[in-house]
């Protein structure tokens, strides 16, 4: 099995190319879906989460308000790196779950894990390759203010709360540049997919060979 991390800025198309790995073949774990998980009401992360932050954060269905959380977090990196360690871990131990139940099914599987905050969380060491979509940080605001709906200003605070996208792809093992059309990137995708599978092969050969 060969352990893909995917991520990139906020907002720079991770999903889409995410989607397009799938067709291919990848299994996707997303960390955002697996956040949405550990902070349903009642899970541990919620009550920890209501517990710092009060009930204030919480719709009237009593699940949390992710905006309003988001208009305090990212106005302040203190309560930004608590809300963090009280969510990170148990979405990590989430993702291990959902790893050994993808080996079991398919020893041979390419699992793609979409993790906006890998580098940010210092989580190389768990992957075998690291792609990084990548667009420009000006399209960054753009999309963000149209998908959150939110202001230019908020939209820069969220992106200054990253790590500069330029300095993810000096760390990153390959590099999707999602600036272009979408054709293009589809291209990128299917090329650095040969790639991946020829990765996974190396991966399963070595670990056939005798220890000497």
């Amino acid at each position: 099995m060969l352990n893909v991390g995917l991520t990139g800025g906020i907002a720079c198309g991770k999903s889409t190319v995410a989607k397009m790995f799938v067709q291919k073949g990848a299994y996707l774990i997303d960390f955002d879906l697996l956040a949405h998980k550990v902070q349903e009401p009642e899970n541990t992360a919620w009550k920890k989460i209501v517990d710092f932050f009060g009930r204030e954060i919480l719709q009237t269905n009593g699940k949390i308000d992710r905006i309003k959380l988001g208009r305090i977090v990212f106005t302040d990196k203190k309560k930004l790196h608590a809300l963090n360690k009280i969510v990170h871990p148990l979405v990590y131990q989430e993702w291990h779950r959902q790893l050994e139940k993808i080996g079991e099914k398919d020893p041979h599987a390419i699992v793609l894990s979409d993790i906006p905050l890998l580098f940010e969380g210092r989580k190389q060491h768990l992957f075998d390759v690291i792609l990084l979509v990548l667009i420009d940080p000006e399209d960054q605001i753009h999309r963000l203010t149209a998908r959150n709906r939110i202001c230019r200003e908020e939209a820069e605070r969220r992106l200054k709360s990253q790590m500069p996208i330029g300095e993810k792809a000096i760390l990153a093992d390959i590099v999707i540049d999602n600036r272009r059309s979408l054709p293009e990137t589809q291209k990128m995708v299917n090329n650095v997919w040969k790639e991946l599978l020829q990765r996974e092969k190396e991966k399963r050969d070595d670990s056939l060979k005798p220890v000497t």
